[in-house]
């Protein structure tokens, strides 16, 4: 009994002691409400402002649909999980050292990122700001607005800097949804292939039938419209995304402007829904797969894998992927043969077009 007595008294004396040093720092006691930068129940959430020193600003509201950014676009998921993810999870490891104090503190006047948190009733719930890695390189210097003393702060299995997942560029935070509408939601879909225009075809859906258009050569010399495909393909609309944008980017319009056009996609729903993309090649760069086999789909000289992309009235410009549309990227000639044709088994086929020939000649 006395032995157990002996240790409950060690195990507090511990404890105090670790409360101690973890909110204490010479001589002044900082209190728990300087440190509380964990949010348990994002749920509470309503708001979240963020706003850098270098004047950008980012606001994302939760409204009965989705989370929106800047009152605008639906916020991109996989950055506002992530945040709402690092609120739960980090966690004050202690206060910054007497030795880093002071350049913590400038940090956090000329290049830090403000937090705001609000409730879902519009009331504060957290005010911070996010600044540089700690001294030893794990975990990031934060301060509690009214706070004394910069804590640095982690997430536990994760020594990298926290800064990054507070982002407050537009890029970062919105949608990159190009379609997303189902096969019964959508009226018509029209490829326009401007380098190849035989490959060109337009679907036309109503609720009884599936019209399906094409160049004169296919539409006569093939073996006829194949429904069941047109039907597959416009199954293929749903959570289709650009890479990222690239508005305000320098020389983009000139980018564009040099750059061949590919092709166009127009896509309207039954409801009035409308989206239109004018896509054009994008030249070898740094980022480029080289390539040891010519594709006659694609120019030399251009990227094999990502292409640009100008869409909404052309107010923004993309960057999308090939693999990204691969079930969308197809041609006219397939959907006017039977199917188990072999040129067709994988809905692709390179050079197909010479088919058409080909049938016209037999």
């Amino acid at each position: 009994m006395i032995k157990t007595l002996s240790y409950l008294s060690i195990l507090l004396l511990l404890g105090f002691g670790i409360y101690y040093f973890v909110f204490r720092n010479d001589d002044r006691i900082y209190s728990q409400s300087e440190a509380d930068f964990t949010i348990k129940d994002t749920g509470a959430i309503g708001r979240i402002f963020l706003a850098s020193s270098d004047g950008e600003s980012i606001l994302v509201e939760r409204t009965d649909s989705a989370w929106m950014v800047n009152k605008q676009y639906r916020a991109l998921p996989s950055t506002l999980n992530l945040l709402l993810v690092t609120l739960t999870q980090q966690a004050p490891l202690y206060p910054v050292t007497k030795v880093a104090y002071e350049n913590a503190i400038k940090t956090m006047t000329t290049d830090a990122t403000k937090v705001e948190i609000y409730g879902r009733d519009g009331k504060k719930m957290r005010v911070f700001y996010v600044g540089g890695s700690a001294v030893n390189g794990v975990g990031t210097n934060m301060l509690m607005e009214g706070g004394k003393t910069p804590y640095v702060v982690q997430i536990t299995s994760f020594n990298g800097s926290l800064a990054p997942r507070y982002p407050t560029s537009i890029r970062f935070w919105r949608d990159r949804t190009i379609f997303n509408i189902s096969a019964e939601e959508i009226k018509r879909v029209a490829l326009n292939y401007v380098d190849k225009p035989i490959n060109s075809f337009e679907i036309v859906r109503s609720d009884t039938s599936v019209k399906i258009t094409a160049d004169p050569e296919i539409m006569n010399h093939l073996d006829g419209p194949n429904t069941r495909r047109a039907k597959l393909f416009l199954k293929y609309f749903t959570d289709v995304n650009c890479e990222g944008y690239l508005n305000g980017l320098p020389d983009n319009d000139t980018t564009i402007k040099v750059a061949p056009k590919h092709c166009t996609i127009e896509v309207e729903g039954m409801h009035g829904q409308h989206q239109h993309l004018d896509i054009y090649w994008m030249a070898l760069n740094k980022r480029s797969k080289n390539r040891t086999v010519s594709n006659q789909d694609i120019p030399d000289d251009y990227d094999a894998d990502r292409l640009y992309a100008v869409m909404n009235n052309y107010k923004d410009t993309v960057m999308i992927q090939q693999w990204a549309f691969r079930n969308i990227f197809h041609k006219a000639f397939e959907f006017f043969q039977k199917d188990g044709t072999p040129v067709a088994n994988d809905f692709v086929r390179k050079g197909a077009e010479k088919s058409v020939i080909m049938k016209k000649n037999e």
